[in-house]
């Protein structure tokens, strides 16, 4: 396949939706999609009323906004209200909420807020502002991790004395093997990410089948990447397999991107714990600068507050990223909380579950089967 339209095509949907539905049965199956791109692909496409009633599609914590804590977020707004501090972030962080609003609000306040679409994009604004200090917020999972990676080294290269990195940085294992042991949610499978996989690999996935017995399926981004790791997944369970399969296989290889790892193994060190929203403290979860790139690192630079604030009592966010509820299920999906005014997370990104839904997922299943009667998928 070379073009997006061979992804969306109506006629491959019908016969993957056909095959799924005699291979799913008269059994009941519960996949969890880790990723929130997948979760953005599956409500706006409504696969989840294309297949069969017996399938059932469950969110992970996968979107790197919205497992961020609000401490972190009340931490960032203390960075970007110092003196002489200028504090650059991606844009989808700026509405994420802490418990004195965002970082939009900060800086309403005077705080010196920007976004960038680098973090190379911070240190063009170091070099260009000597006399201030600039933070780079960075998040995100392993995907997104090379990119600091290379902004770190750039930075020593240049010997700058005014550019850090608050780092925030999580990794994907940790909270799939917190997901695997919680007692109230009992999954048949993962739909495995993506845009991770392309820098660490399927390796790191084998766990899920040795130790938990679940098979993991590796999927891409389109509508039929998704019903396709749905189908695979199922014939997994009708053939007595259980492994880890890579559908995304144009662009994900099984050992990842080698150079990436590597850099990151360079600049980044493991932490001991980090704070999860809805899954508490995560053993080894998360990325902090490598010792010898102290220098750069604001959580050196800087006495940050570090102070765990709890979500608001009526966001639900927690247990949305768990897969323990749907996000309409929230006390205030839709009505407090919108994509304009997010009490949560999970209503900012557009990776966020609430946001997802909220802006496409209105579809009854009358509405996605007419793609069996031949309207196109999206």
């Amino acid at each position: 396949m070379k073009f997006v339209d061979e992804f969306r095509d109506p006629a491959a949907a019908r016969a993957l939706v056909r095959s799924i539905t005699d291979l799913a049965g008269d059994d009941e199956f519960k996949f969890m999609e880790v990723c929130g791109g997948h979760t953005h692909t599956i409500y706006r496409h409504g696969i989840e009323h294309l297949l069969p009633a017996s399938i059932e599609l469950v969110h992970g914590p996968g979107c790197p906004v919205c497992v961020i804590p609000m401490g972190r977020i009340d931490d960032a707004m203390w960075l970007a209200e110092q003196p002489d501090v200028v504090f650059t972030t991606f844009g989808d962080m700026m509405r994420v909420p802490g418990s004195r609003g965002s970082l939009l609000d900060a800086k309403a306040r005077g705080a010196d807020v920007r976004f960038v679409y680098s973090p190379l994009d911070a240190v063009k604004i170091a070099m260009e502002n000597t006399d201030k200090h600039v933070v780079f917020f960075a998040v995100g999972f392993e995907t997104t991790v090379p990119s600091t990676a290379v902004t770190l080294v750039r930075a020593k290269a240049l010997g700058l004395t005014n550019f850090s990195v608050f780092s925030n940085h999580v990794t994907i294992v940790p909270p799939i093997k917190a997901i695997l042991e919680s007692p109230d949610l009992r999954l048949s499978g993962f739909l495995g990410p993506g845009h991770v996989s392309t820098v660490v690999g399927t390796h790191p996935y084998r766990f899920v089948p040795e130790v938990y017995g679940k098979p993991v399926v590796v999927a891409g981004f389109e509508p039929l990447d998704i019903l396709a790791s749905v189908h695979m997944l199922l014939q997994q369970h009708r053939d007595g397999r259980c492994e880890v399969e890579n559908q995304y296989g144009r662009v994900v290889r099984e050992d990842g991107n080698v150079a990436a790892l590597k850099l990151m193994a360079q600049t980044f060190q493991l932490r001991p714990h980090f704070e999860w929203r809805g899954l508490g403290f995560i053993s080894q979860s998360a990325l902090k600068v490598h010792d010898d790139f102290a220098d750069y690192d604001a959580e050196v630079r800087f006495s940050m507050p570090g102070v765990r604030v709890a979500d608001p009592k009526a966001c639900q966010c927690g247990e949305v990223l768990k897969g323990a509820i749907k996000p309409w299920e929230c006390k205030v999906f839709g009505t407090a909380c919108t994509p304009e005014t997010p009490i949560g997370t999970c209503m900012v990104s557009p990776e966020g579950a609430c946001a997802a839904y909220y802006n496409f997922g209105r579809l009854h299943r009358e509405t996605a089967l007419m793609v069996g009667q031949g309207a196109p998928v999206g």
